[in-house]
């Protein structure tokens, strides 16, 4: 069981890593788009290249399998306890989220953005709050209160929020250079 538990977190790391990931290529594919034609030319082509390494190589096969070993690890529970399905009810969106990554870049594909540089990084740290919501829910299992975890899950929702407000202020005065 112990073996099944590591490489589920191993797989759940490398999922949440892609799915970080693929959101900031998409943000800097839409921004090559602001580019002159040769500079969006060469970018465009090389996010073509990257995005679908990503999804296809790493992030879709780590979903895959995190799945599967979650479904294995399911099998060592005589009952499901009240943290796990918790957990399935967070799992749900998770992977609509996962799904919508694949959405945004097929039309990204064919030329279409729909979403501007700023709500592509809010859409980012969606991920970053399934996250939290999900290792807090697997750690603390029963022994968290549902006021304290949604207590924290609206300050680390509200702490991103303005984290992106200012991180936009400061590219927006010319002081960004990451």
């Amino acid at each position: 069981m112990l073996y099944i538990k590591a490489c589920h977190i191993i797989f759940v790391v490398t999922w949440f890593s892609g799915m970080f990931y693929l959101v900031r290529l998409f943000i800097y594919h839409r921004e090559a788009q602001d580019k002159n034609p040769t500079e969006r030319t060469i970018l465009s082509n090389q996010y073509n290249i990257m995005i679908p390494r990503l999804l296809y190589g790493i992030t879709l096969p780590s979903a895959i399998i995190t799945f599967i070993m979650g479904c294995l690890l399911l099998s060592y529970y005589r009952s499901i306890p009240s943290w796990l399905w918790v957990k399935f009810v967070l799992l749900f969106p998770l992977y609509l989220y996962h799904i919508s990554l694949h959405h945004i870049w097929k039309k990204q594909k064919s030329g279409i953005f729909n979403y501007s540089s700023n709500k592509l990084r809010i859409w980012n740290e969606v991920a970053t709050l399934f996250l939290f919501a999900i290792v807090f829910t697997a750690v603390t299992k029963n022994t968290i209160s549902f006021v304290y975890g949604l207590t924290g899950f609206v300050i680390l929702t509200i702490t991103l929020l303005l984290a992106i407000k200012v991180y936009r202020r400061i590219r927006e005065s010319g002081h960004d250079n990451v």
